[in-house]
């Protein structure tokens, strides 16, 4: 009896001190960093004491590593701070749940930048030179190398700032601010981020410094007409000036007219192309500027007149062709067809001399765009439909119409309300007057048999 009690104790000894021997194994077996603590599955530390987190995407492993294992340890000397490991490991854990693209959201802004690019490669030339430069900007600025997750709202506005002090010009900056928004907002589609960090107003950040195009005054437009119309050097391009401030076209529109654009019998200006000229492609024809672009442009009769003179007066059709266009109209002393760099050039030299002769200055902006703001701005204060404005403008939305060409003042203002004072007085006295003739009328039906009885 005592025998087996004393085996029995034995066993149960024996089984304790195993039970304990598993535990220290087990204890032992566990991922410890040197300051021997526990670390999580996936975790562990590297012999230089950097963390390193290992997690599978698509049966592909990937790492997080960081010089911390959680917030409150101090980073090493002469080590970056950031993130602990455990901060980017709940980090992680929060995109992989709300389907963010792990590996996405460490492009750079200029990969970004290029993969939105490539989406839409069929672009214009002005366009494309416009990519070439911002790409340019991005690859020399620190923020282009910079992965999309860190890129926030503050960083984007730096660049902004960075951009503007480099010389670059308000609508400029305005322009690639909405090419960038608009790459991130297809990174956000894509699911590589949350927050678009150039969704701001630019204005909070610059201020606009763009010099206004101020519309010509009709003093002004009659001052500059006369001048030009006299003067030995500049009368030979009295009558492209007029045509451009009376058919309202781009210059690139103007530029690119031929003989068949003009339908003299129904008075009309067909618009469906462009003429351009740079110094890699020289001179080719283009699409026009939007969709809405291409339109029928009325002629008033100072236009028809002078169109008219131009073709019935021309020495020699011109037999240069561009993309197979030919006919130019408007051609330089070379017998080849003017360009807006032309028109910006003729215009310079009258603007400058014009000021000189005259007390009352015209703005140093002055250009062949100054008349077609002046033939839409004249349109709109005459009255003019504003859908009717846009078509004839070719304006792509009724917002440019309204915004950026119309320019009402306090006289104008003015105008517009005494003008429809007197149409309501009038339409007063014309009611009046007609209500008055009724009942005279009546009366004298009235009066009529009685005087037929007497």
């Amino acid at each position: 009896m005592k025998m087996s009690l004393v085996c029995d104790i034995m066993l149960l000894h024996i089984k304790a001190l195993s039970i304990i021997e598993r535990s220290k194994k087990n204890m032992r077996e566990k991922r410890r960093d040197n300051k021997n603590r526990i670390l999580h599955n996936g975790e562990s530390q590297r012999k230089d004491g950097r963390y390193v987190y290992k997690y599978y995407i698509m049966n592909e492993p990937k790492y997080l590593y960081s010089w911390t294992l959680v917030p409150t340890d101090k980073t090493p000397r002469g080590k970056r701070k950031g993130l602990s490991l455990r901060e980017k490991e709940e980090k992680l854990q929060k995109d992989l749940f709300d389907g963010i693209d792990t590996i996405g959201k460490k492009i750079s802004v200029c990969k970004l930048y290029e993969k939105k690019n490539n989406q839409r490669p069929n672009v214009k030339d002005n366009t494309k030179k416009g990519r070439k430069r911002l790409m340019r900007f991005l690859e020399e600025d620190k923020i282009g190398i910079c992965p999309i997750e860190n890129v926030k709202m503050s960083d984007a506005k730096e660049l902004i700032i960075r951009m503007k002090e480099k010389g670059i010009a308000y609508q400029t900056i305005k322009n690639d601010k909405r090419s960038l928004y608009a790459a991130f907002k297809m990174a956000i589609k894509d699911d590589y981020i949350r927050k678009n960090p150039f969704d701001f107003n630019i204005d909070e950040v610059i201020d606009n410094d763009t010099e206004p195009t101020i519309p010509l005054t009709l003093e002004q437009e009659e001052s500059l007409y006369s001048f030009i119309k006299n003067d030995k050097s500049f009368s030979k391009h009295y009558d492209d000036i007029i045509l451009i401030r009376e058919t309202g076209l781009r210059i690139s529109e103007f530029c690119g007219l031929i003989d068949s654009d003009l339908d003299f019998e129904n008075r009309l200006i067909n618009i469906d192309h462009q003429l351009l000229r740079n110094s890699e492609r020289g001179y080719y024809i283009d699409e026009t500027k939007t969709d809405s672009g291409t339109r029928k442009v009325p002629m008033s009769e100072k236009a028809y007149e002078i169109f008219k003179h131009i073709v019935d007066n021309r020495k020699s059709t011109n037999t240069i062709v561009i993309d197979g266009y030919s006919g130019f109209l408007f051609l330089n002393r070379n017998n080849k067809p003017r360009v807006n760099m032309d028109y910006d050039y003729i215009f310079s030299r009258i603007v400058k001399k014009y000021n000189n002769c005259h007390e009352e200055k015209l703005p140093k902006k002055t250009t062949p765009h100054t008349l077609r703001h002046t033939f839409c701005t004249n349109w709109a204060n005459d009255g003019m439909n504003p859908r009717t404005l846009q078509y004839i403008m070719g304006h792509k939305n009724i917002e440019m119409t309204l915004k950026y060409y119309t320019h009402p003042t306090y006289m104008s203002a003015k105008e517009e309300m005494e003008r429809i004072n007197k149409q309501k007085q009038f339409y007063y006295e014309f009611t009046t007057f007609e209500s008055e003739n009724i009942r005279n009328y009546k009366n004298i039906c009235e009066l009529l048999p009685k005087i037929k009885m007497s």
